[in-house]
């Protein structure tokens, strides 16, 4: 057996996903596909940076990869969202003295040592005495001692060189301004008409922002992510997880207005917290950041990633790692051999489970929950779920099993999506129209894919009627025949 014929039907044996982005060092084709092999599950179009064209060469690519390899991948375009800098300086840079003052001020004159423009009026107004203002990822920190319409002055308490177009964060004032830029717009508009199955919106401060990025994706079915990466944010983190479709720990922005130390317990709780709502959530930035030069990681990034997946993170996420580093192929096998090894702790099922999931009063998470307890009590080889929509698999996923998942659905953007869910390894199939029918293909598609063999059992997991989304209310725990295997090989 090739190693891409093994791909095809090897359910990874891994639970938690990897999402890498795609930069330079790995849209192309060949490096897509030795990704893959290495061990993503789905890939991040970064559209902060590279041109539409780039990213519909890289969409097309792994498009094509999935059809190869008869196996879904997620796309999820990450939009840039407001993004906010300083103007531009006389000599491309300026030094702000330490403890000296600086003014922003809506003056388009090219800056200086004492001063330079702040193109964003939005923000005048707002600020107040002892707030912040971060410049460049927090290298330079000034606190505002005025402000008004016009000018707001500052005091440096960290000083140092500011160049052109540097970024600007605002950790102690909610920005009025949309969650969605122009570009934003023009991006989500390129990323539904090509494909994507994940968007993710950047900077997201309030439930409406949510809101009004699903107006704009309509009746497209595609999924969102909102970002948690500003304390606003934090305030409102139920209501942002209770509308959105999963949620990403961007701790990039997230450790520039936070103090570092505030940043992991805060991890431990965003993660927790989507878990209990049955949304995906992925931790995301500088996880394996020093495979961006070398071939190997340092021991803290190693624990990093582990204590992800021991909180029972959806996926895990590569940055700059996979984009433009030098070992993007490495970056992700590594990945893959932490989460792997974890996974095969002992104590991974008993950590992953401490946090205490609550089903909801429904049929459908009652058996979802009802999936769990029997697969730590009988032997079972998978949990296979007949799903339209997805919603049937997150109940099972927020359970965390110890068993895996098979997720077969009529709906190739389901499996995309279902491809950054936690133990979950979806195949886009024919609908079922009948309990025998149904019966029949768990026990075939779980052979097909490597599931079990004869005498394994199976609980299948569907809705009556079927293909009614929402409407789960069949468990059945079913035995793979001598039949079967017949039946597969035919």
């Amino acid at each position: 057996m090739t190693r891409r014929d093994q791909i095809r039907i090897d359910p990874r044996g891994r639970k938690v996903k990897i999402l890498a982005t795609i930069g330079p060092a790995s849209r192309s084709p060949e490096m897509l596909e030795k990704l893959l092999l290495a061990g993503a599950d789905a890939f991040r179009v970064n559209m902060s940076h590279g041109d539409h064209a780039d990213h519909e060469a890289a969409i097309n690519a792994i498009r094509a990869l999935e059809k190869q390899f008869a196996r879904p991948i997620a796309i999820l375009a990450d939009l840039q969202g407001p993004k906010l800098r300083v103007g531009r300086f006389k000599n491309g840079e300026a030094v702000i003295r330490h403890s000296g003052h600086f003014v922003l001020d809506r003056d388009e004159t090219p800056g200086d040592e004492n001063r330079v423009c702040l193109p964003h009026p939005e923000l005048f107004g707002i600020m107040e005495r002892g707030q912040r203002l971060l410049i460049n990822d927090g290298k330079i920190r000034l606190k505002v001692l005025e402000a008004d319409e016009n000018r707001i002055l500052c005091s440096a308490e960290v000083g140092g060189v500011i160049s052109d177009r540097k970024g600007v964060n605002v950790p102690d004032a909610e920005v009025p301004i949309p969650a969605l830029t122009e570009k934003d717009r023009r991006d989500l508009a390129f990323a539904t008409e090509h494909g994507a199955d994940w968007i993710a919106l950047s900077f997201v401060q309030r439930p409406e922002d949510i809101a009004e990025a699903r107006k704009l994706i309509g009746t497209r079915d595609i999924a969102l992510c909102a970002k948690i990466e500003k304390p606003q944010a934090i305030h409102r983190l139920d209501s942002i997880i209770e509308l959105a479709d999963g949620i990403m720990v961007a701790r990039g922005d997230l450790g520039v207005e936070l103090e570092p130390h505030e940043v992991p317990p805060l991890q431990k709780r965003i993660v927790a917290a989507s878990r209990r709502a049955g949304k995906p959530v992925i931790v995301a930035t500088q996880m394996l950041e020093s495979m961006i030069e070398s071939p190997t990681p340092t021991r803290a990034e190693v624990s990093d990633v582990a204590n992800a997946v021991y909180d029972g993170a959806d996926a895990v996420m590569l940055s700059a790692e996979s984009a433009a580093g030098a070992w993007p192929e490495e970056s992700v096998a590594m990945m893959h051999a932490i989460a792997a090894q974890v996974e095969r702790d002992e104590g991974y099922r008993e950590r992953v489970r401490f946090l205490e999931t609550t089903p909801d009063a429904t049929t459908s998470d009652a058996l979802a929950h009802a999936c769990m307890t029997i697969a730590d009590t009988v032997p079972i080889s998978a949990i296979t779920v007949f799903t339209s929509s997805g919603s049937t698999a997150r109940r099972v996923a927020r359970e965390r099993p110890g068993t895996p998942m098979l997720v077969l659905t009529p709906s190739i953007r389901t499996a995309r999506r279902t491809a950054l869910l936690w133990g979950a390894h979806a195949v886009a199939t024919k609908d079922i129209g009948s309990f025998e029918e149904m019966i029949g293909k768990g026990r075939r598609m779980a052979l097909r894919h490597g599931f079990g063999t004869a005498g394994s059992k199976l609980i299948v997991l569907a809705g009556v009627p079927f293909g009614t989304p929402g409407s789960t209310n069949l468990l059945h725990v079913v035995t793979v025949t001598g039949d079967e295997l017949d039946k597969h090989a035919e």
